[in-house]
């Protein structure tokens, strides 16, 4: 991270006028708001020099002239210092058109002078005018020809810059560290160390300027070759290294040389800090910051605050948020925000946290949002629920980019509202990778899978490559259909697209193929993994606990364990899953009270429920119905629905399955899985008349068991077929197969 040094400059509105003089055009600006010029106003200026500053802006140059004769008379050399410092002094506060009219209206000028002027020209970036000037100099020094060479590199002119260079009749360290810096930042490296080898002479800033140019670019072996080259190291260079290594993601080097450090100032731990929240590692982050504060002498810059911000917002906690801003305004930084970097982290820190009334505040308080602001609005509505917020900001923002766009359509899709999002997307005025990616994973989620395979066809037809994230959705929506040839085909074109996949594209490999019936494909590509994490275990137990591996599945456990990887909540409701697949009840239990008193992980409704159902499938209702009435809260709807569905494992689970039906009642009147085993129950026991009273109740009431489905896919065509339905049009001939294959059984 580079230590930056901002200059505040006064901008003053302005008006142009010209005159002539001396044969050398002359632009004087003159002040539409004059303001009162005194040495109170300007510190380093005595009232003779601030009137004519005050004269010299009016373009009252005559008077100016007049007063210059009647300033204490100096010697010729004394009057040449003083009016080429007071040149120096208007230029370094932004009036460089002042500082142009009085080197006119000098008497007397030397070199000095003249490298005043030119370097006041190039500082303003005014470099037209800094060459003609350099041009007519009637003696040039090293201080002349550096000037003008650091104003070329500065603007990018590098090959004029070069040529300059290489006509200076002499070069002193400055010179070379300006080429240095100017071919840098044109992203010629390998010139640039071919001028750094060529150097007679290297100071502390040569090397530090060279070491910059790699860390910048992430060629990091290179920068610590000439890191540990250095016979002095300041503090700039330990800092650069560690700015290097962060944004390489090495951040353990990077910490590893913070450690190192053998003298640290705010920029080295501001550096380090946004090391750690730029890869993800918030929680360091804050630490950092904490320990930086038991150092007095360290106080936090606005840099530091807005990796905090960024920090905050990633680790998700609200009220470490609020404390920052409420430092923010304490220290008063909150208002040195001149870019308006600080406000935009912010509002993104608010945004991500959903504390949308002080992410408004923020934003409508500042008047030159960027548009990653609004963007940041945009989602934090969407992720609290309020898209016509959300909405209404979309419409009246002056800029939007693909992101506001692909915002929006991924929150119509995430409300359900998809023809909206369609409309929307098809008036994108630019559409990219990620926008279709919007789209596909919207159908997606909105079980619109034909529609989500067009939209990936139509992708491609424009000629647009899909990301790893595009092939995860399809390969998410294949498995979810269990459409295993669809699925292979993705997985061909991505093999035709991409030599290596990332972890997130082979998990979902894993996920699709165990998905879709296929774990040996699953397994294969699962042990063929270079790095696996939590996911890509997590798919493979749950795969094969879906297949009826028990064993396979508990293996996989104990081997991820052994790996060090941590187990979560989806890994235990996979194990625990497995367990009731193979009736092994003391080994579910056991899993279960492990996740509590071992790994810290509370379990949640998920898990309540497989127990139930382990319990209940193995024939134990009545400790199933124990479970239920010991958990630690209120039973509801998933929790009675699950013991009532294992009662038919048990002859005895009669009066269980009224007791639970009946709880399922109060909690949801409409259930129609209640009523019908309560209907059968009763039919069973020979209740007919509670059995008819309770059905023409469920008639009252519009309560109808929803028919189940099932589909297969054929020649490229899904054929669904839902219970006591018959609108396919070869559904006779299906009926009366069915009929011939159960007289044969029979």
């Amino acid at each position: 991270m580079r230590a930056v040094i901002f200059r505040t400059i006064f901008v003053l509105p302005l008006a142009k006028t010209s005159i002539t003089l001396n044969s050398y055009s002359l632009h004087v600006r003159s002040f539409k708001s004059q303001p009162t010029f005194s040495s109170t106003h300007y510190r380093n200026l005595k009232l003779d020099d601030s009137r004519l500053l005050n004269l010299l802006s009016n373009y009252r140059l005559r008077e100016a002239r007049v007063l210059l004769d009647e300033m204490p008379q100096r010697s010729r050399h004394s009057q040449v210092v003083h009016l080429t410092s007071l040149l120096t002094k208007y230029s370094r506060h932004g009036f460089i058109n002042e500082a142009k009219a009085l080197f006119e209206i000098m008497p007397d000028r030397n070199v000095v002078s003249y490298n005043a002027m030119l370097s006041g020209f190039v500082q303003c970036g005014r470099l037209d005018e800094a060459s003609r000037l350099f041009e007519v100099m009637p003696e040039r020094n090293v201080v002349s020809w550096t000037s003008m060479l650091c104003g070329l590199a500065e603007a990018g002119r590098i090959c004029e810059a070069r040529k300059l260079f290489d006509e200076m009749p002499e070069r002193n360290v400055v010179s070379w560290n300006s080429m240095l810096v100017g071919l840098i930042r044109n992203g010629d490296l390998e010139e640039a160390r071919w001028i750094f080898n060529a150097m007679p002479i290297k100071n502390v800033v040569s090397w530090n300027t060279m070491i910059a140019g790699y860390a910048e670019n992430c060629r990091m072996e290179e920068a610590c070759v000439l890191f540990e080259e250095m016979d002095y190291r300041n503090v700039v260079t330990w800092t650069t290294m560690i700015a290097g290594y962060c944004r390489a993601g090495k951040v353990d080097e990077g910490y590893c040389l913070f450690c190192r450090m053998p003298e640290r100032n705010i920029v080295s731990w501001t550096a380090m800090i946004g090391g750690f929240t730029w890869n993800g590692f918030y929680e360091e982050a804050l630490l950092l910051f904490l320990e930086m504060k038991e150092i007095n002498e360290i106080k936090p810059n606005r840099e530091t605050f807005i990796s905090l911000a960024y920090a905050c917002s990633g680790i998700g906690f609200p009220h470490l948020g609020k404390q920052l801003h409420a430092q923010l305004i304490i220290d008063g930084t909150e208002y040195d925000d001149f870019d308006g970097r600080l406000s935009k982290s912010l509002i993104h820190m608010y945004s991500v946290l959903g504390i949308m009334d002080s992410a408004s505040y923020i934003f409508n308080k500042n008047l030159n949002n960027c548009v990653q602001s609004c963007n940041s609005m945009i989602n934090g509505y969407i992720r609290i629920g309020q898209l016509e917020e959300a909405e209404y900001l979309f419409n009246t923002v002056p800029i939007r980019d693909k992101i506001s766009w692909t915002s929006m359509i991924d929150g119509y899709f995430s409300f359900g509202q998809v023809s909206r999002a369609c409309f929307l997307f098809s008036n994108m005025p630019e559409k990219d990778a990620v926008a279709w990616t919007a789209m596909i994973s919207g159908y997606v989620h909105n079980e619109l899978f034909t529609e989500a395979i067009n939209s990936f066809l139509v992708m491609r037809a424009q000629d647009i490559s899909p990301l790893s994230s595009t092939y995860s959705i399809l390969f998410g929506a294949a498995g979810a259909t269990a459409n295993l040839d669809q699925g292979r085909q993705f997985h061909c074109m991505l093999m035709k697209t991409q030599t290596e996949f990332d972890l997130f594209l082979e998990n979902s490999l894993v996920s699709m193929y165990a998905k879709c019936g296929v774990i040996d494909d699953a397994h294969r590509i699962f042990s063929n993994m270079v790095f696996r994490d939590t996911i890509s275990w997590n798919s493979m137990i749950m795969g094969f606990s879906h297949h009826g591996l028990a064993v396979e599945a508990l293996k996989n456990f104990e081997a991820m364990l052994e790996s060090g990887t941590h187990p979560n909540s989806v890994t235990f409701l996979a194990t625990l899953s497995a367990c009731n697949h193979a009736g092994l009840i003391d080994k579910g239990l056991e899993l279960f009270n492990s996740m509590k008193d071992v790994y810290a992980i509370q379990p949640g409704l998920e898990h309540h429920i497989s127990i139930i159902n382990l319990l209940g499938r193995a024939g134990k209702v009545k400790e199933a119905e124990g479970f239920v009435l010991n958990l630690p809260f209120e039973p509801d709807q998933a929790i009675w629905g699950a013991l009532l569905g294992v009662c038919r494992f048990s002859e005895s689970g009669t009066e269980i399955a009224k007791r639970a039906a009946k709880e399922l009642l109060k909690l949801d009147p409409l259930n129609a899985p209640a009523h019908v085993v309560l209907c059968n129950i009763y039919a069973a026991e020979g209740h007919y008349i509670t059995e008819q009273m309770l059905r023409k109740d469920m008639g009252l009431k519009g309560v109808r068991k929803v028919p189940g489905c099932s589909w297969i896919q054929l020649n490229g065509r899904v054929h669904v077929f839902v219970s006591g339905d018959k609108p396919h049009p070869q559904a006779a001939e299906i009926i009366s197969l069915l009929f011939r294959v159960d007289e044969r059984r029979m």
